[in-house]
């Protein structure tokens, strides 16, 4: 039930790449919590998955709201829903429900749609955002005057 990381999953953007691929580790963590039984394990990848996600979601939004992206509310809202579902998951299994079949199930199928069809829609704007960044870096290095009086 693991799932592979592939380049099919990559925007193309390093850094939200690397944060994608550890998201991917955790629902593997939590694939091996499943086949372990071990509740302790799975509550603990949970607690980790879900403070790394609202994490990588801060960051990602803020990339998207520097870049001028025209959907980032509507993209604030998925993480937001997201984030309650999976809390209304944690609250199921301290109540004692067994969730983690249909936890892992949810968490695939919504990462890999998440990242194949709302992250590729913003991420010319990112792209194209952190290249100018990047230019105006560079050039403000490189200014004789910049390195004299900067």
């Amino acid at each position: 039930m693991a799932i592979k990381w592939s380049s099919e999953l990559e925007l193309g953007i390093p850094v939200i790449d690397s944060q994608h691929h550890r998201i991917v580790e955790y629902i593997n963590m939590l694939s091996h919590a499943q086949q372990s039984k071990s509740r302790a394990e799975l509550f603990n990848v949970l607690d980790e998955l879900v403070d790394y996600a609202l994490s990588h979601f801060a960051f990602e939004e803020n990339l998207m709201e520097e870049s001028g992206y025209p959907f980032t509310n509507a993209h604030k809202k998925v993480h937001r829903l997201f984030a309650r579902r999976v809390a209304n998951f944690r609250q199921r299994a301290k109540a004692g429900d067994d969730i983690t079949v249909e936890l892992l199930h949810v968490l695939k199928a919504w990462l890999i749609n998440h990242i194949k069809c709302d992250d590729r829609d913003y991420a010319d704007a990112v792209k194209a955002n952190l290249l100018e960044a990047t230019k105006r870096a560079k050039a403000r290095k490189g200014s004789w005057f910049n390195r004299l009086f900067g």
